[in-house]
């Protein structure tokens, strides 16, 4: 396999990484059955954030723990007033995903274009040296390496314990887990909280190690939260699933970078086209369910009828039951 192509594997293992995390975030939040959409705005402020407080500490960690911190507040806000005041889900989110963009690039405009520290590469030692494989998935900075262990532990927690059985019954039932004993409103708010500080960390992520440093608009940034949203529903709900698309549009996004060196295509073109195919691609994700895919089926010779069939419900997701709806007491 030729440097070219490990390159562009090993570059889509770390591009994935800080959308992987908000992702998943965004999935454990709207598992709990609340609606976030403030994901594209929390990664434009907590990237800003992250990028200053690590400039001027010198101090990385302090830079993921303010992006971690500023991504819980924002869900706290989305929880107080989805949960407690039972506004609107959807104005609340887009309310703050506007906010928090025009707060980044106000307040980070003094910053913008500075050099700043970033997260090096640390490669492991003897995994790295195997053929193919080392250079694809060891020959990167410790963030990526957690990724790994990340989307494995999220699915454990979800699928093989109590407390993700407790959370898939309160997104998808929640009364019947009140009358279990399951305090359903607390469960939300931690589950919100604890998402939007994944959701937080993706931002630091970019400007720390990934899309190095902070250019305001030109950081290339406004829009991945809206893919995160895109891709939690692209994976019905299901962490394996949310990596895989994760993964796919990073894969879009490295391929990009791949073609500019190689065609005359203008950047611009290739640097927006992993947007519209992700949105096609979400597209087919839920086509399967319209009237006019039955009847064009239906009028389908039987053989590619059930292979059309087959991969439309293998793509086909639901989103927990009772998502965006408030939970009364009884």
């Amino acid at each position: 396999m030729d440097n070219t192509t490990l390159t562009t594997l090993a570059g889509i293992m770390e591009y994935a990484v800080p959308i992987l995390f908000a992702a998943i975030g965004e999935n454990f939040i709207e598992k709990s059955g609340i609606t976030n959409l403030s994901v594209n705005g929390t990664i434009l402020l907590t990237a800003m954030a992250g990028f200053v407080v690590a400039l001027n500490t010198s101090s990385l960690l302090l830079g993921f723990l303010i992006g971690a911190l500023i991504g819980m507040a924002v869900a706290a806000v989305v929880a107080f007033s989805s949960i407690t005041l039972k506004q609107s889900q959807v104005a609340i989110g887009f309310i703050l995903a506007t906010l928090c963009r025009d707060l980044a690039y106000f307040l980070g405009a003094p910053y913008n274009n500075k050099p700043g520290i970033f997260l090096t590469k640390t490669p492991i030692d003897f995994l790295v040296d195997i053929p193919v494989i080392g250079p694809i998935f060891f020959n990167h900075h410790v963030l990526v390496y957690a990724s790994y262990l990340f989307i494995i532990l999220a699915y454990v927690y979800l699928y093989k314990t109590r407390p993700g059985l407790q959370l898939q019954g309160i997104g998808e039932r929640p009364a019947a887990a009140y009358n279990r004993g399951v305090n359903v409103n607390f469960q939300r708010y931690m589950y919100t909280l604890v998402g939007g500080a994944l959701i937080g960390l993706a931002g630091p992520m970019y400007s720390l190690a990934v899309k190095i440093g902070w250019s305001g608009q030109l950081s290339g940034l406004d829009g991945v939260g809206w893919i995160a949203l895109a891709i939690t529903i692209f994976g019905g709900w299901h962490p394996l699933r949310v990596a895989f698309g994760a993964y796919f549009f990073a894969g879009l996004q490295q391929l990009g970078i791949t073609l500019q060196s190689n065609t005359n295509i203008p950047i611009q073109i290739l640097q927006a086209a992993p947007f519209p195919l992700m949105i096609f691609t979400l597209l087919l994700v839920n086509i399967g369910r319209a009237e006019w895919v039955e009847r064009e089926l239906a009028a389908m010779p039987e053989k590619p009828r059930l292979i059309v069939s087959k991969i439309l419900r293998m793509l086909r997701t639901s989103p927990p039951a009772s998502l965006g709806i408030p939970f009364e007491r009884e």
